[in-house]
């Protein structure tokens, strides 16, 4: 048999893949880590105890609707890279619109806020934990998606890795503002970002020794 007719004895009566089959199984990955995060969160760390009340201010959706944007963002830039010769990322730039709402909303802060407290805002109390209990707490959602992409066939891995890192981080400090207190947009962007950022960076690091099939 030449290689023509083993091509097409290989690709009959293959069955056609749902479009939405890459997309709910990261959906799958990702609830079945952010479960575990979630868990630790309420478990160990406790939720913040007046999360009732900032569930109904603004600070408290604010940090909301950044983590969020920026975890489904990650989320259709890693279905686009668990394809196999992704060459083009559409859509990629819609990740820099959070970043650059938040940061405008840092700086109307900055502007309404004496000089002499700009530099507690930015660091708040919990500036060294943050960005490490964020990356922490993306770990089993990055594992989640690593258990997604064991069906998926992507080719640019270390591209692949690094968007995984990133959905993991986003949805990580989703998670993470059930315990956080702090409301700053000029803590948010710089020490969740950080945080989330590390993942990606994590996930760029071992994307190609394990997204490889």
């Amino acid at each position: 048999m030449n290689t023509d007719d083993l091509i097409a004895t290989l690709g009959s009566d293959v069955p056609p893949v749902k479009r939405s089959a890459v997309g709910r199984r990261l959906v799958l990955g990702i609830a079945a880590g952010a479960a575990v995060s979630a868990s630790y969160v309420l478990l160990m760390w406790g939720a913040r105890p007046d999360l009732a009340v900032a569930m109904h201010g603004f600070y408290f959706w604010m940090k909301w609707a950044y983590t969020i944007s920026l975890a489904f963002g990650a989320l259709a830039l890693t279905a686009q890279l668990a394809r196999p010769e992704t060459h083009r990322l559409r859509w990629l730039w819609l990740l820099a619109i959070p970043v650059l709402l938040l940061a405008s909303v840092g700086v109307f802060e900055l502007l309404h806020t004496p000089q002499t407290q700009w530099l507690a805002m930015w660091l708040g109390q919990s500036w060294k934990q943050c960005p490490w209990r964020v990356l922490s707490l993306a770990m089993p959602i990055f594992i989640g998606l690593l258990w997604s992409f064991r069906r998926l066939a992507p080719t640019r891995l270390r591209l692949a890795g690094a968007a995984a890192g990133l959905a993991a981080g986003a949805f990580a400090a989703t998670v993470y503002c059930l315990h956080c207190p702090e409301a700053s947009a000029i803590f948010v962007l710089t020490w969740y970002s950080l945080g989330i950022l590390l993942a990606a960076s994590f996930g760029a690091l071992v994307g190609p020794r394990l997204l490889r099939w």
